[in-house]
């Protein structure tokens, strides 16, 4: 079958560079954005009933920018000011570079992993008298529960976001050739919002073993799958199955 059409279950992005841009000019396939869930925010009630007192915890590990948003949000509504010697530990450059947005870089105490917390070690062990907080959605990657249990420091979770299910109404009767999923979530969500939905010839892309799993569990079949040694990106994978 030729493929005309793919829906990338994510925001499209701000900056206008999509990887897929290459797939809609050389291809000239129409590639559309709809994020299949979103983050809404706690309120400061809910947070307080969690009896997160932030003004215990001199370290704040962020793994990501809605943590940061949310902290800083949630802060500002319990009206707790951060202290400037607090330490931020941020999982990737990326986030780091977001912290930009509440804190003056230059001024503040900022350490920086290559996407794991594990290139920190030696870091968070040198503050291990400390206390140490992660601002979380409603679940937190095993992966990063087991690095930080493994440095033997004092670290608490404190839920300041959700991740829920978007309405997908407007939908129903919309067809694409490939639906590209990122997350468990997203798979849930598909079903949430079409509960008698049909696979058919509609190729699905998965992004990771865990997307996969919720995929299959659901009994739909995958036809192209990232990341892996070949197709590191999903944009890759999808361009190497329209070749194939």
């Amino acid at each position: 079958m030729s493929i005309k059409s793919v829906l990338i279950s994510q925001p499209e992005p701000t900056n206008g560079n999509s990887p897929y841009s290459k797939l809609t000019r050389k291809y000239k396939i129409k590639v559309d954005y709809r994020p299949f869930i979103h983050v809404e925010g706690l309120t400061a009630k809910e947070v307080r009933a969690q009896k997160v007192d932030f003004s215990r915890y001199q370290n704040i590990v962020l793994t990501s920018r809605n943590a940061v948003d949310h902290f800083f949000r949630i802060a500002e509504e319990m009206r707790f000011k951060v202290p400037n010697q607090t330490k931020y530990f941020c999982q990737s450059e990326a986030v780091a570079y977001y912290l930009q947005k509440y804190v003056v870089y230059r001024k503040r105490k900022i350490y920086v992993g290559n996407n794991s917390f594990k290139d920190l070690k030696a870091t968070f062990l040198k503050f291990h008298r400390e206390e140490f907080i992660v601002p979380t959605s409603g679940s937190l990657n095993p992966d990063i529960v087991n690095t930080l249990n493994s440095f033997e420091i004092s670290w608490d979770r404190a839920q300041l976001f959700k991740t829920v299910v978007s309405d997908l109404s407007d939908l129903s009767d919309v067809y694409y050739d490939i639906l590209v999923f990122f997350s468990p979530l997203g798979i849930e969500s598909l079903f949430e919002n079409f509960p008698d939905f049909k696979q058919n010839k509609t190729i699905i892309a998965v992004y990771g073993n865990t997307t996969e799993e919720a995929a299959v569990e659901k009994d739909l079949r995958v036809d192209i799958k990232a990341p892996n040694e070949v197709t590191p990106s999903m944009a890759m994978a999808i361009e190497k199955y329209i070749k194939d």
